[in-house]
């Protein structure tokens, strides 16, 4: 498994660096944002942890032009622990967020659950059949991890295609923010229960034909979210 861990502070790098390759992960390290575009672009990284605060482009900007063109697990790191911060860090398609100062025992924590979570969800190289879950211009191929609307694929973060696949299989059944949190994030994901409302946001500008008004992904005022078929 390969890592790339991007921060300015070149002495917590090297010791992330140090504790992830006792752990057996092969480290890269950069220390501004544009270094970390050009080495996600030149590399396959299995997990990317990504500093907020950076020289030349900060932790926002690269994660959304990572975004552009992988769906690569992203950790976000910041000294903010402002809610507003951690939307915004999901908002730019992070699949995680750590504040500093951290543990560096939840920190390699946080990187073996989204790897295992991104090993489950890679398809099996021997049968790539489609599977396809389909309901009006909305289809997912489960095995392939891909969406499609009208036929068109859509890049999609790994815990955005987790969430509407979760609420496709599960069409009328209404879910609560917390439940979503439970069941779809799971690992005792301590976040606010907001980045439900954003992860929500971000699928109905991708599948919805309006997403003003969607026909599908459904708020339950009150109570939580839903997948109308």
């Amino acid at each position: 498994m390969k890592i790339l861990v991007v921060d300015d502070e070149k002495l917590l790098v090297k010791g992330i660096k140090f504790n992830l390759e006792n752990e057996g992960y092969t480290v890269d390290a950069c220390y501004d944002g544009e270094a970390a575009v050009n080495m996600a672009k030149s590399e396959n990284y299995d997990l990317i942890i990504l500093d907020l605060m950076m020289p030349r482009k900060d932790g926002l900007e690269v994660c959304q032009e990572i975004r552009s063109f992988s769906t690569v697990p992203i950790i976000m790191l910041t000294a903010r622990s402002e809610d507003s911060d951690q939307l915004m860090g999901f908002e730019s398609g992070a699949d995680d967020y750590v504040t500093k100062p951290f543990n560096i025992l939840t920190l390699k924590a946080r990187v073996r659950a989204l790897l295992r979570r991104a090993s489950i969800a890679a398809p099996a190289s021997e049968d790539k059949r489609q599977e396809l879950i389909s309901c009006a211009h909305i289809s997912l191929d489960e095995k392939m991890r891909s969406a499609f609307k009208n036929g068109e694929e859509v890049v999609m973060t790994m815990k955005e295609f987790d969430l509407i696949l979760f609420l496709m299989k599960n069409p009328g059944k209404v879910y609560s923010r917390e439940k979503l949190l439970d069941l779809v994030w799971g690992y005792d994901y301590l976040g606010d229960t907001r980045t439900v409302d954003v992860h929500i946001r971000r699928l109905r500008e991708k599948l919805e034909l309006d997403p003003a008004q969607p026909r599908h992904i459904i708020t339950k005022w009150g109570v939580g979210y839903y997948f109308a078929d």
